[in-house]
């Protein structure tokens, strides 16, 4: 039986699941209503922990924890969804979990994922399940090259997939099945990656930010671009499709749904992410209410505003090997908003911080990153 709640007064206490930089910044947006919080997560040090008021050391596994966990927290949320389903659905009976279990055991499976956008009538990539090598080929001559072969779980930057654009990629395909259970996906000739976030309490009040245009390097987010620079016919169709998805979920909490747009300005859904999403971190300066802050309000039980945007935004990843020479700009650049997680190990392609530079004049802010040689990287135009 699930746990039912109130909402929640100030001093009553949130537990985070997960203590990287989403988790951090729930933190902060929880902090500033008030709220204790705790964090469960492998990493004593990690960047959640230093912002909150205690945390739980311990592996996401570790059931034990978990519920120990559960009982010290008037609520509970999670800042990924590679948690195991089972282990929330019995935190349940212990504690209130306002996104519920379900959205987990959907998200974390492509296979389930797919077949609930399927059922929620948005449009997606022909699929097919690949649970054995020997399924290969015949999933090959339903979806055809170009494809995409990725695991069902743990995939996330690029990691878990595959690119198939002829019979010579087979041998990298078959060797990524293993023992992994995979699903093959359509190639969509995408002209722009999008994505919408969408926050949702549980009376079915919601806010929706307005779309992010997303450029991604070496399948890793690099810079989020907002407004889209797309027209507001698609605009309008994005923002629907998230309200129909959130919908269909009954979300409570934030989703961010990532989109394939075509050169024919149709939409397909490609991903959901139950959570505050790398491409939503432009909200803390230039929206009236970040994603964290709608978050935290929705699993709070609070009620909902809308989020206005406050200035067009440009949002700028910062990997590991581009610290250094970020930390030489964040004095010559006093404008931008410069964010580090405070994360321990510096590696390559490992996301430790991000800028937000608002603008008026986006193309001319594009150049002015580029100019600066921090990241080093083509983007589209």
């Amino acid at each position: 039986m699930r746990i039912l709640y109130k909402p929640l007064k100030p001093g009553e206490t949130i537990g985070i699941i997960g203590g990287g930089q989403l988790g951090k910044m729930m933190a902060q947006s929880a902090k500033k209503m008030g709220f204790v919080v705790g964090i469960l997560d492998p990493n004593e040090n990690c960047p959640a922990a230093q912002v909150s008021d205690w945390n739980i050391c311990a592996d996401y596994a570790d059931k034990e924890a978990l519920r120990e966990f559960a009982r010290k927290v008037s609520v509970l949320t999670f800042e990924f969804e590679n948690i195991d389903a089972d282990a929330l659905r019995e935190m349940e009976e212990i504690v209130a979990i306002p996104q519920g279990s379900e959205v987990i055991a959907i998200t974390q499976d492509r296979i389930k994922e797919k077949r609930f956008l399927e059922a929620s009538g948005v449009s997606i990539a022909a699929f097919e399940v690949v649970e054995k090598i020997v399924q290969l080929n015949t999933a090959l001559e339903k979806i055809g090259y170009p494809c995409v072969l990725k695991t069902t779980r743990f995939g996330y930057d690029g990691k878990g997939q595959v690119v198939l654009k002829s019979e010579a990629d087979k041998e990298a395909a078959a060797a990524l099945i293993g023992d992994h259970s995979c699903i093959l996906e359509a190639w969509v000739p995408f002209s722009k990656e999008l994505s919408v976030m969408i926050v949702r309490n549980r009376k079915g009040e919601t806010t929706i930010f307005p779309v992010s245009e997303n450029i991604h390097v070496a399948n890793i987010l690099h810079e989020s671009i907002v407004p889209a620079r797309i027209s507001p016919a698609v605009s309008e169709k994005a923002i629907e499709t998230a309200q129909q998805i959130a919908d269909a979920l009954q979300l409570v909490g934030t989703l961010g749904i990532e989109l394939f747009l075509t050169k024919d300005d149709d939409i397909f859904v490609n991903e959901l992410a139950p959570r505050p999403h790398n491409s939503g971190h432009y909200t803390i300066e230039a929206m009236s209410l970040s994603q964290f802050d709608a978050h935290i309000r929705a699993v709070a039980g609070l009620s909902m505003p809308k989020a206005r945007l406050l200035s067009s935004v440009v949002m700028v990843n910062i990997l590991g090997q581009h610290m250094e020479k970020s930390l030489v700009f964040r004095d010559k650049k006093a404008e931008w908003s410069f964010h580090y997680y405070g994360k321990e190990n510096l590696q390559i392609n490992r996301k430790v911080g991000h800028v937000t530079i608002l603008t008026n004049d986006i193309e001319k802010t594009l150049i002015e990153i580029g100019d600066t040689g921090i990241w080093n990287a083509s983007r589209s135009k």
